[in-house]
């Protein structure tokens, strides 16, 4: 199947992929911040500044126990010296895998800074208080749709899911909803950052960020 814009069908327009003729300065050893939890920090009060659709939207990759990879878009809800927070269902495909082999792989990327920030750790479950906090400042509809949903679960149809928020919502209409039982939080502990940056001609700056034998960060440049 030809799938270029127009072939075997009316007449489209062109895509135009418009070229960036603005790159962000280049990235120095010397001037990015030893510790890769700031800088992340600082790139991202960038992208937020920059105004960057949804720049807490992550890529997050996981891989089964025999090594079979899986990748998905989640929302990022908060990073500290700790690691990398975002939310599931525990029964869902990434939490499964994750039990059974507890390391991720997660990736930003910011196209209109010409950035991405590659991160890889330990997965672990964030604590019942952590996610209980956090549910309770998400949206109604958002917290019904934790409840009804079984998330990666083959389901009948759509009208199902629909039928089991209106049941949920009618049981505790006017009173606080239920944590749902099979929903948290993975936290992603770093071992490992890249920052990307892009420059013309495609020779890119990557910085690297790894752990030495004392613990301590190490900042290395790769090769483009």
């Amino acid at each position: 199947m030809d799938v270029r814009p127009g072939a075997g069908c009316a007449p489209a327009d062109p895509v135009i992929i418009t070229p960036v003729s603005e790159f962000a300065s280049a990235l120095h050893k010397q001037e990015v911040d030893p510790d890769p939890v700031r800088q992340f920090a600082a790139w991202f009060g960038d992208a937020t500044a920059a105004r960057v659709p949804a720049p807490e939207a992550m890529a997050v990759a996981t891989a089964s126990i025999d090594a079979q990879p899986s990748v998905r878009m989640v929302l990022m809800k908060h990073f500290d010296e700790r690691g990398f927070v975002f939310y599931t269902n525990y029964e869902s495909r990434k939490a499964r895998e994750l039990e059974a082999n507890p390391r991720a792989a997660l990736l930003f990327y910011w196209e209109l800074l010409g950035r991405q920030v590659r991160i890889k750790g330990a997965a672990e479950r964030t604590t019942l208080e952590e996610t209980a906090e956090y549910v309770r400042t998400r949206p109604r509809e958002s917290q019904l749709s934790a409840l009804a949903s079984p998330q990666s679960q083959v389901i009948g149809s759509r009208e199902v899911l629909e039928r089991r928020m209106v049941e949920i919502a009618a049981r505790y209409e006017g009173s606080e909803l239920p944590l749902p039982e099979a929903w948290g939080g993975f936290r992603v502990r770093p071992d490992s950052f890249e920052f990307w940056q892009r420059r013309p001609g495609r020779f890119h700056d990557r910085l690297r960020y790894r752990r030495d034998d004392d613990a301590r960060w190490v900042v290395q440049r790769l090769a483009p």
